[in-house]
């Protein structure tokens, strides 16, 4: 049986593709340590549709 641990895996997607009305999200996935991070991820990721950095933050 496996071992449980601190690590989770977590869902960031965009914050300004709403906003901006073209089709389709930008999401990521990554994992973060819940025990060092318990509060919602924040990261400035490439979103390929509006082709800048923008603001990610964790969903779910």
């Amino acid at each position: 049986m496996a071992k449980k641990g601190n690590r989770v895996q977590v869902i960031l997607e965009c914050t300004e593709h709403k906003d901006s009305g073209m089709p389709g999200t930008s999401r990521y996935v990554t994992t973060k340590n819940r025990k060092n991070t318990p509060d919602r991820m924040e990261m400035k990721k490439f979103n390929p549709v509006l082709r800048r950095y923008t603001m990610h933050k964790e969903i779910k």
